[in-house]
């Protein structure tokens, strides 16, 4: 299996004192549905961020598809597709505006885009609100044209910030089978959550950090046992105290 994600000893430190995150290492391979779990301020999203380039880092390395984040942010970003907890868009733009912005952007097109398009918003129910101004938009359909922009150049790594948040329970169905289809395609999925018994029941990998260092990752199947992924989490967390 390609490696889509490696993480090598990254550490992030802020204000020359505080360290979010502490040599933090792990793999995520094509095919990989990969969780990354644990309490706020544990270091998810700092290391989320340093990932997919937003963040600067002090330690180690981080590379996509082979590619250096620090050295080669082009290569890595023409291949990932990233979604914040909170994702910003633009507006003043309808939906079917800014969706064209990111295809035009990632070079994708005409053909593929509609393809693609047509097919996600019929997806997440969101079809006939594209060409509306995303101003007048919920959360949730926010959330929605912010996946559809993600998915829309076909990234082999997707890196997701607490996706299910603020998707209805439909929607978020849709994202878990689409994360899946993609895998099944030789792409990767790297996403941060709370929502321990969904993780479970989709993930085949998982990572569990705690003030800034990784305290178990690996197969999950062979990490849980026959417990539950959330008794292994308090256990694991609390040992850690």
């Amino acid at each position: 299996m390609s490696k889509m994600l490696e993480i090598k000893d990254y550490s992030k430190t802020y204000g020359g004192k505080n360290k979010a995150c502490d040599h933090v290492s792990l793999t995520v391979e094509a095919g990989d549905l990969y969780a990354f779990i644990g309490h706020n301020g544990a270091g998810k999203s700092t290391t989320i961020k340093a990932v997919v380039g937003v963040l600067d880092f002090d330690e180690g390395e981080i590379y996509i598809n082979g590619h250096s984040v620090k050295t080669e942010p082009m290569e890595c970003k023409q291949v990932t597709a990233y979604i914040p907890d909170n994702p910003d868009l633009y507006e003043n733009l309808t939906g079917i505006q800014y969706l064209n912005f990111v295809a035009d952007a990632f070079r994708v097109s005409a053909e593929d885009r509609k393809e693609r398009i047509d097919r996600y918003a019929k997806q997440f129910e969101i079809a006939d609100a594209l060409g509306d101004l995303i101003s007048a938009y919920s959360h949730g359909m926010k959330q929605k044209v912010a996946l559809i922009g993600a998915l829309i150049h076909k990234p082999k790594l997707l890196v997701l910030d607490e996706p299910f948040v603020g998707l209805d329970p439909k929607a978020a169905f849709t994202l878990k089978n689409i994360m899946h289809t993609a895998c099944e395609e030789g792409a990767a999925v790297f996403f941060s959550t709370h929502v321990l018994d969904v993780a479970q029941k989709l993930c085949n990998k998982i990572a569990i950090i705690k003030g800034g260092r990784i305290i178990a990752e690996g197969n999950m199947e062979e990490l849980i046992g026959d417990k539950s992924l959330e008794e292994v989490f308090l256990e694991v967390t609390d040992h850690e105290n």
